[in-house]
């Protein structure tokens, strides 16, 4: 009796773990690359600093961003107002200006969506600018 009341209780445990497989998992935000650094840049020869910020929906329902906004002087210039749909990728497109001075690089694009596991998620920028020696 028992070893048959187990035997039920192993088959219901394995369904149920196979249900919960079997879910939507919903809209997943999910970064190209999560970060860009410049590394050292010299003040005679500083980049051009647009950047696309590539990233896709790996999840398997419609991703839609609600708000992208960057700090410290960034601009985003363009970023998808259209549901991003299972399996497609967007482009974030920003613009900042660097000073032309010693300094470190240190900006974030912020992105907010209707992914339940990460609804905010955040880009990072880094670098140094310095003179040559």
């Amino acid at each position: 009796m028992i070893t048959r009341s187990l035997s039920i209780l192993f088959i219901l445990i394995a369904m149920s773990i196979s249900a919960i497989a079997g879910e939507k998992k919903g809209p997943e935000f999910t970064w190209e690359e999560r970060s860009y650094d410049y590394g050292t840049i010299y003040l005679d020869d500083m980049p051009e600093t647009k950047m696309d910020i590539k990233f896709s929906n790996t999840g398997d329902e419609p991703l839609v961003l609600s708000n992208v906004r960057a700090c410290c002087g960034t601009r985003v210039n363009e970023w998808p107002k259209d549901p991003i749909m299972p399996g497609d990728e967007g482009v974030i497109k920003i613009e900042f200006r660097l000073a032309p001075r010693p300094h470190r690089i240190s900006r974030t694009v912020i992105v907010t969506s209707n992914d339940e596991n990460n609804s905010r998620s955040i880009f990072r920028i880094t670098g140094q600018v310095e003179e040559r020696e």
